[in-house]
């Protein structure tokens, strides 16, 4: 027999498929991980098919399978074809998704532990009566274990080596090896509820299995119970013998999801998640696979859990800009979740108070089924949103980043024993460091971006490389010492909490405090027990969070994702405010919500004011329709990168002249195509070109399918050369 391979190399001119043969004494399976002999050098691969015959003469032989179970289904098989063609993912790539990365290499197994026992072929006094009563240890020994085993390490700890070994030669005792599950946020406990759904819960649950469609969209209100839907849904597929996968955006909302889940369902819940140890993530893989957990909780690349029998994927806050991931290996979770679901005949369900464009409107068309949750399950009403306008501010002198209505609130609110989140979308102290004089502006050597000043080490850092630099003196062009710090970040905004009010409790939650796995917890946990009064952060805190004490949001510089050069812009600003908002009034409290802008009368800030998502949509949709995009296109961009630019500037010329050529001959297929350099034009010393191309839908997978076969025919040594369809991020 022949083992079809995919070896373990990322390089494109490797991804292909090799013949092996099967020696008789191995148990090589579909799906299995192997070791085979690659030109001079023994590599792993992966076995993604076994065939009786093969073309190539002289065949290698398999030499070896590393695992005792197969890691990869027939499913994930089928999956990985599926980005290939999707997404343009090298098989590998999408092959080393679907296992935990220290699998490779062997660089994690199961943790095992020894643990010492009474042979229970003897009763307690026959091994006493064994035992000469001068040695006292021994006896002592046996009398801590009469009641149960105990793991070596903690006896060694407590009686000699000699001790031991005495008994374990004579058969009294007996070492057994045992696995030692690393569980994950084992803190972090449920108490088990009995929920009552309301009527507009349960006609929820019932479009979601009613459904024609594979798909429903879950339009829910901040604080309409979305959670519970889920749950329930969940509750439905178990009964029915079958498994679940519940998706978050952040890291953050796990350890909250979590407690939910296990305390309705327990410890058949699994999480998964890159904030996890590597053992801890092997091990809740393992339960998956081997179907001892039958729900997993997790990030994005939870999507590609081992669960089997898949009865519902929910992916929650679906418009987050998290599910599409925008490096190698790049691909759309919803994608991933439809050709999961239709495999295995089960349900999606897409839940957002603010759905995407692409969502909704697939919705209206009916591509989609929609259940709607209008009203919050506190009774409560949705929480005032006050429009600030911060041109008066400044008319009036007012130069600070507080407006007298936020700093006044912050205050009262304070006083009044309640809560305070402020929001903002960056990180660190200041954006960029600029000379007064000249202009010049601290920039990464290795990449064309301006660097954060961080005021608490007084360092400049890159954020896409993490290069770390000493904070300037004076200007390393003209020797000004007139440095001028950029936009404000986190840490100034706790500063001046801290000058407006002084002696009170700040936590801040961005990129910077949350470097270990237990960050999440400690400061949502400590926010959770009051003992903050104000809670700063970056989107980390924008989503998915239940503080029933937080009575005042703040929304500092929302302008901010409003003049991008994206033609998403306006949505996520508009998406960026609800869910903003909706943190605040959560319980019977009440809330209000300070909005500060330059441009108070745009009209999402009207319609976020009113969180009139359907008014909303209806306006941007038309933008769309009317300026030819997504949804009512397609962009297609080619990345090309390498740490040579002559090299990837051939690349681009290259693919743009076969591709150009292919677009004149279907012009009326094509809005645009061009080729220029990526506007982040390095980054981590590697240059950076893009193909760029605006397409109509009718002939979107013919078009999409020529671009890969013109990449595939066209490689450069030295180039990596990635495909995005309507990318998150242009730059």
């Amino acid at each position: 027999m022949i083992a079809r391979v995919i070896v373990d190399i990322s390089n494109s001119e490797t991804d292909k498929i090799f013949d092996y043969e099967i020696p008789s004494n191995l148990d090589v399976r579909k799906g299995s991980r192997v070791i085979v002999p690659f030109g001079t050098q023994r590599l792993e691969g992966f076995c993604i098919d076994i065939t009786p015959t093969s073309d190539v003469p002289a065949l290698k032989s398999v030499e070896g399978v590393l695992d005792e179970f197969v890691c990869i289904s027939e499913e994930m098989l089928s999956l990985m074809r599926y980005m290939k063609d999707r997404f343009y993912v090298r098989y590998v790539d999408s092959l080393r998704l679907f296992i935990p990365s220290k699998l490779r290499g062997g660089r994690i197994k199961e943790l095992t532990r020894l643990y010492l026992t009474l042979n229970p072929s003897f009763t307690y006094e026959e091994i006493v009566d064994s035992i000469p009563e001068r040695a006292k240890s021994r006896l002592a020994l046996v009398e801590r274990l009469k009641d149960g085993g105990e793991y070596l390490s903690v006896i060694a700890g407590e009686f000699s080596a000699s001790a031991i070994n005495a008994l374990v030669s004579k058969g009294l005792l007996i070492k057994t090896s045992e696995q030692v599950e690393r569980k994950p946020m084992k803190s972090v406990t449920g108490v088990e509820d009995r929920y009552i759904l309301r009527e507009c819960q349960k006609k929820a649950l019932e479009k979601i299995f009613s459904a024609e469609q594979t798909a429903t969209l879950l339009h829910g209100v901040t604080g309409s119970g979305k959670t519970l839907v889920y749950m329930s849904a969940i509750k439905k597929v178990l009964d029915e013998g079958k498994t679940a996968i519940m998706l978050v955006p952040e890291i953050s909302l796990t350890p909250q999801m979590l407690r939910n889940f296990r305390g309705y369902f327990g410890d058949s819940v699994a999480m998964l998640h890159s904030g996890l140890s590597d053992g801890e993530r092997f091990d809740e893989w393992k339960r998956l696979l081997k179907g001892e957990a039958r729900i997993v909780v997790g990030a994005r690349s939870a999507i590609f859990a081992p669960v089997k029998n898949l009865g519902l994927i929910i992916i929650d806050e679906e418009h987050d800009a998290s599910y599409i991931s925008e490096s190698n290996p790049r691909y759309r979770t919803v994608d991933v979740a439809l050709f999961r679901a239709d495999y295995n005949n089960a349900k999606v369900v897409l839940g957002s108070a603010t759905p995407s464009i692409e969502s909704y409107l697939s919705a209206k068309r009916g591509d989609y089924a929609l259940a709607e949750m209008n009203e919050r399950i506190s009774d409560k009403g949705m929480p005032d949103i006050d429009v600030v306008n911060m041109s008066s501010e400044l008319l009036m002198g007012n130069t600070g980043m507080f407006s007298a209505k936020l700093e006044e609130s912050i205050k009262r609110t304070v006083e009044k024993g309640e809560q305070v989140m402020i929001f903002l979308n960056r990180r660190g102290h200041s954006s960029f460091v600029m000379c007064r004089k000249c202009g010049y502006i601290a920039k990464c050597t290795d990449c064309d971006v301006s660097l954060t000043y961080h005021s608490v080490d007084s360092m400049l850092k890159c954020h896409y490389c993490g290069k770390r630099f000493k904070m300037l003196s004076c200007c390393p062009d003209c020797g000004s010492i007139n440095i001028k710090y950029g936009k404000l970040g986190t840490q100034r905004v706790v500063e001046e909490v801290e000058r407006l009010i002084p002696g009170v409790k700040v936590l801040r939650m961005d990129n910077e405090t949350t470097t270990t796995k237990s960050s999440y917890l400690e400061i949502l946990g400590a926010f959770a027990s009051k003992e903050a009064q104000v809670l700063v952060g970056t989107q980390m805190i924008a989503k998915g969070h239940d503080f029933p004490d937080v009575t005042l949001v703040g929304i500092l510089d929302a302008d901010m994702s409003l003049y991008h050069q994206d033609y998403r812009s306006n949505e996520r600003t508009f998406q960026l405010v609800t869910q903003v908002a909706g943190r605040a009034g959560r319980s019977n409290k009440g809330g209000k919500v300070i909005l500060q802008t330059y441009s108070p009368n745009h009209y999402v800030y009207r319609f976020a004011s009113k969180y009139d998502y359907e008014g909303f949509f209806e306006k941007e949709n038309n933008v769309r329709m009317t300026t030819n995009f997504p949804p009512y296109t397609t962009i297609i961009r080619v990345l090309m990168t390498s740490e040579n630019e002559d090299k990837v500037i051939d690349c681009a010329k290259t693919l743009y002249r076969h591709l150009r050529e292919y677009a004149e001959k279907n012009s009326s297929e094509f809005l645009y195509i061009q080729a220029m350099r990526s506007p982040l034009g390095r980054i981590q010393n590697k240059y950076r070109y893009q193909i760029i191309a605006r397409i109509k839908r009718q002939k979107e997978r013919e078009i999409i399918a020529e671009f890969y076969g013109t990449i595939e025919k066209n490689k450069f040594r030295q180039v990596s050369v990635f495909a995005e369809l309507n990318p998150q991020n242009m730059a």
